[in-house]
């Protein structure tokens, strides 16, 4: 008996490998700048790329909205279709936005998940590996902020805090 259900288990487990990839598809995001965050139907999914190297993500088939952030650039929004079994490709150049002007203060995140993205007042910043080291940080005008660090699975962690010219504020 145990032996007729585990064959039964395997069989049905091997069948069902080929359906599900004939449901997704996989979606590479190759922008620059890379650490452009990408959002696919309003959900984050992660950068770009890390160190250069392109991103690929596994998608439901279907036409989707997709759209990619970076506060330092113009946003891009985009319509995107993932075929079954297939990669869908998307090359973009951001237009960057004029440079701020100091005063600044600092914002360092630390969180367990590297690519957790990172909202300052509901406003994607980037992910947590870029503002989460000595030498990294989000260079800030001074003034109140709700900081969102919003991991991959887990409980998003928000903070109100106060950002002073020339100090760093450290949200984990």
């Amino acid at each position: 008996m145990k032996t007729t259900l585990a064959l039964t288990y395997s069989l049905l487990l091997a069948l069902s490998l080929p359906l599900a990839a004939q449901q997704t598809g996989t979606l590479k995001a190759k922008v620059d700048p890379g650490r452009a965050g990408v959002f696919l139907d309003g959900k984050y999914l992660g950068p770009a790329s890390n160190f250069g190297m392109s991103r690929t993500y596994t998608v439901a088939v279907g036409e989707h909205e997709l759209k990619l952030a970076e506060p330092r650039y113009q946003e891009i929004v985009t319509k995107v279709t993932i075929e079954a079994g297939k990669r869908s490709v998307v090359t973009e150049k951001m237009t960057a936005l004029p440079v701020p002007k100091p005063p600044f203060g600092i914002i360092k995140t630390h969180s367990a998940d590297k690519y957790a993205a990172v909202y300052i007042n509901g406003k994607y910043y980037g992910h947590n590996d870029e503002f989460d080291n000595f030498a990294q940080g989000l260079l800030i005008p001074p003034g109140q902020y709700e900081v969102r660090i919003e991991p991959a699975s887990g409980a998003a962690v928000v903070k109100s805090v106060t950002v002073v010219a020339d100090q760093t504020v450290v949200v984990q």
